[in-house]
């Protein structure tokens, strides 16, 4: 399993980000433009020590990443889905694809994938922090894939 961040804005999420993914044995995508600098103190900070145990790949833009993830399930999380993030069978070499803080996924990007997944929330919430959704549903993946 893969996570990719499309356009992150906030380098303390992205650092928990990284933690995480570092935690599950995730490789982690960043997809530019992104909102900060990867040696920024914050990211830095966020992700403690966790960075050098993660294969962290920058990508120039979604279209250079998309092609070069074209034979894999792609899930594009937003609030906009139409699949609850439970109800999937993931796969090893599926990857979970997550929008900038403010403004999510693209519309055009989320409607090229597998499907658009959501999290559920009460009712007249917006969104859950970066770095808690991408928690929730990687878990549900990886408890799903054995934790392994």
């Amino acid at each position: 399993m893969r996570i990719a961040l499309c356009r992150p804005e906030i380098p303390q999420n992205t650092g928990n980000v990284i933690r995480l993914a570092a935690n599950i044995g995730a490789p982690l995508d960043l997809i530019h433009p992104l909102g900060f600098v990867l040696d920024d103190s914050r990211l830095r900070r966020a992700g403690l020590d966790y960075h050098e145990l993660v294969d962290v790949c920058e990508w120039s833009d979604i279209d250079h990443w998309r092609a070069a993830m074209a034979d894999r399930r792609v899930w594009a999380l937003t609030r906009y889905g139409d699949v609850c993030y439970d109800s999937i069978d993931y796969r090893h070499d599926d990857i979970l694809l997550f929008g900038a803080e403010t403004r999510g996924l693209p519309a055009d990007v989320a409607a090229d994938c597998t499907a658009r997944v959501y999290i559920p929330m009460q009712p007249g919430n917006r969104s859950l922090n970066l770095g808690n959704s991408v928690s929730v549903v990687a878990f549900e993946a990886w408890r799903q894939l054995s934790f392994c």
